[in-house]
Order: C-alpha cells, then sequence, then structure tokens
C-alpha cells in the first residue's frame, strides 16, 4: 500500500495512530515504574515493637537477630558480655523536603540496646529522642550570666 492511499483520521494514518499508542503505552508503564521503584529506599523498622517481643533471661541472641536484625553496631563489655546496638531516625515526608524540610519539624531518633550475657538476654533498653530534645543546650549561656 502506498503511502498516499491510507486514509488520514484527524491528519494521523491508522500506523501512526498505533505507534503513538505503543509509544505512550511504553512511557506510562516506564513512569509507573519508576514511581514504584523510589517507593523502597530502606527497609522499615520498628524498634519499639520488635524490642518488646525479647524476653529478659529468656530471648537467645538469634532471637534478637530473628527480631531485630543485625545490630547497627556491637560492643564487647567482659568475658561473655556483649551489648548490641540498635538506631533509626525518622523524618516525615516534608522533614525529608530540600531546603525547606529542616524548618518544617525534627527528626525522632529511636534507639534500642541490647546486653548479652553468654548469648542470653539480661537487659534490652529502648529509648526514643527527637532532634529538637536537646535545643535547651544551645539556649543555655543566657543563664551564666
Amino acid at each position: 500500500m502506498h503511502e498516499g492511499s491510507q486514509t488520514k483520521v484527524n491528519g494521523f494514518t491508522a500506523w501512526e495512530r498505533y505507534m503513538a499508542l505503543k509509544i505512550l503505552s511504553f512511557l506510562l508503564a516506564l513512569m509507573l515504574s519508576l514511581s514504584l521503584s523510589g517507593c523502597y529506599v530502606n527497609p522499615v523498622r520498628h524498634l519499639a515493637s520488635d524490642a518488646a517481643l525479647l524476653k529478659v533471661g529468656e530471648s537467645t541472641k538469634e532471637d534478637v537477630v530473628v527480631f531485630l536484625g543485625e545490630p547497627d553496631e556491637q560492643q564487647v563489655i567482659g568475658e561473655g558480655v556483649e551489648k548490641w546496638l540498635y538506631r533509626d531516625k525518622n523524618m516525615s515526608l516534608f522533614e525529608k523536603t530540600p531546603l525547606l524540610g529542616k524548618h518544617i519539624g525534627s527528626p525522632e531518633y529511636h534507639h534500642v540496646e541490647v546486653t548479652l550475657r553468654n548469648g542470653i538476654v539480661a537487659e534490652c533498653v529502648y529509648s526514643s529522642t527527637d532532634e529538637d530534645d536537646m535545643n535547651w543546650a544551645k539556649d543555655y549561656p543566657w543563664q551564666e550570666k
């Protein structure tokens, strides 16, 4: 078939409409896959609820790894005594906004400290702080006068 003999609708041939639809479908699929892949950055950690699953005197080192994962830091305190530290920083979507985020709010920091004696949980301490919690220290010098 010759180019001139094809019927045009709204100035486009059937082949041109078909190719435009294929390109648009491809671009839509590409944008969707890129936007969904951007949702996964880091695995979500729920330190408070996961630490609550540990039982002092019963839970083993393996239980700690199952519930909390590998520690962010390990310290050997003494013979048979280890301290495992877990840290997490939570920021809202607005706090992650470049340039403006630091003025909108402050991130929360979560910490879990697990002390192991001979592979058994001897102590488990959870704490949570806000970056603003220590701002009073910047304002302290006025009190010294």
